[in-house]
């Protein structure tokens, strides 16, 4: 009898374990034509197809259907994601991707890592020993921090920017409500307007940050105007650490529960750098993302029509066992692990390489400082964005 599939981002198990989920898409309904206007990829090798692809655009506001449910096309959010690199396609994305992927090189990158350590070194000393949520003294704050460092807003402002974008990061989620659209939006307007304060401090007096980059750019004989600079900021605040928290929680989650996988790294640490990609094909910060096919694409003997909207699963792609032997299984000694949690292609992640350093030297710090990393609890509650997964907290004890 043929299994019959439906996949439904709001469905609570999306959030919680949605790796069978995963697993019955692949196998009966690979290329799955979804109740809600979606085709669902699940295999590797379709999702990153879709990725390279020429014809598929990240340029979803243009979408009536997409826009009305984040509040309509003159609504604030939809207005300012028309600017952000995440969410255009062509000359526009490369225009603001040269001026930011400036920041973003192996050596620009490799200069953070003292300051990211002594930060670790330094929400560690504050734990100490016992009971703590991992997510609150160290998973979050940490990349907040860097990011806040980066961008050029003032540390003391960091719960505040994190609560904005916590908002605004639902924009992508394909199981908002008019309640999550209306939280987005405020957030939108209040973030935009505390941009716009720094933003008239760089014209006057320029420093060393992402912020000032942006003001003085100039980019073919033109300047970004504030609106592109305004938008480019809430995007990257969102990417500088959301994507960073979720991994380093997911990742230590999956390592207590596979002990013999951090027996492994503790006895080899030389391994911790590169083990960072397998925890994120293990359980990926990212699991959904969308694109528009503004032309036809084939996968195999499927035309998916020009005006598709896809539904790319970078959760069940880490899974495929076409893809990756046993993907089931965690192995931190696995090689050839290309993982997609960063994306692909064009829009490929810039910060991927500062993201699995932070991790790594967190992971680092951990196994240095204590002998025993327990959880002390199941009952774990994930965030309500199903197109991050992260934890709202993670409860360990820790003893040195």
């Amino acid at each position: 009898m043929e299994m019959t599939v439906v996949f439904d981002p709001r469905d609570p198990s999306v959030r919680t374990d949605p790796y069978p989920i995963y697993r019955r898409l692949r196998e009966a309904d690979p290329i799955h034509r979804s109740n809600f206007g979606y085709w669902v990829l699940s295999r590797y090798a379709d999702v990153d197809a879709v990725l390279r692809a020429p014809e598929a655009s990240s340029e979803f506001y243009r979408n009536t259907t997409w826009a009305n449910r984040r509040g309509g096309p003159e609504s604030p959010l939809v207005q300012s994601v028309q600017n952000w690199m995440l969410m255009l396609d062509g000359p526009a994305h490369r225009r603001i991707r040269s001026v930011i992927s400036k920041v973003f090189t192996r050596a620009s990158v490799e200069r953070l890592r003292p300051r990211i350590a002594a930060e670790t070194e330094r929400l560690l000393d504050a734990v100490g020993e016992g009971d703590t949520d991992l997510i609150q003294s160290l998973a979050l704050p940490l990349p907040v921090t860097v990011t806040c460092e980066l961008l050029g807003l003032p540390t003391r402002d960091r719960d505040q920017c994190r609560r904005w974008t916590e908002h605004i990061s639902r924009v992508i989620d394909p199981s908002i409500t008019d309640e999550d659209a209306a939280d987005m939006n405020a957030a939108e307007v209040e973030f935009r307007e505390y941009v716009s304060g720094h933003i008239k401090e760089r014209r006057a007096t320029p420093r060393e940050d992402i912020l000032s980059l942006l003001v003085h750019a100039d980019v073919d004989g033109e300047r970004l105007t504030d609106a592109e600079i305004i938008a480019n900021i809430q995007f990257l605040f969102v990417a500088g650490h959301e994507t960073t928290v979720n991994l380093i929680g997911n990742g230590l989650l999956a390592l207590l529960r596979h002990p013999e996988q951090l027996r492994i790294l503790r006895e080899n640490p030389e391994l911790i750098a590169n083990s960072v990609d397998e925890i994120s094909r293990y359980d990926t910060p990212v699991q959904i993302v969308s694109r528009i096919l503004g032309g036809s694409v084939e996968l195999g003997d499927v035309t998916l029509p020009e005006g598709a909207k896809v539904m790319l699963l970078f959760g069940a792609a880490g899974r495929d066992p076409e893809r990756y032997p046993d993907p089931d299984r965690l192995d931190v000694t696995r090689t050839g692990t290309k993982t997609l949690a960063f994306s692909g292609g064009p829009h490929y992640c810039l910060g991927a390489g500062l993201g699995k350093m932070e991790t790594a030297i967190v992971l680092t710090e951990l196994l240095r400082r204590y002998s025993k990393i327990e959880l002390t609890g199941e009952d774990l509650v994930w965030r309500p964005n199903v197109s991050f997964r992260g934890l709202r907290e993670l409860p360990l004890r820790l003893i040195r």
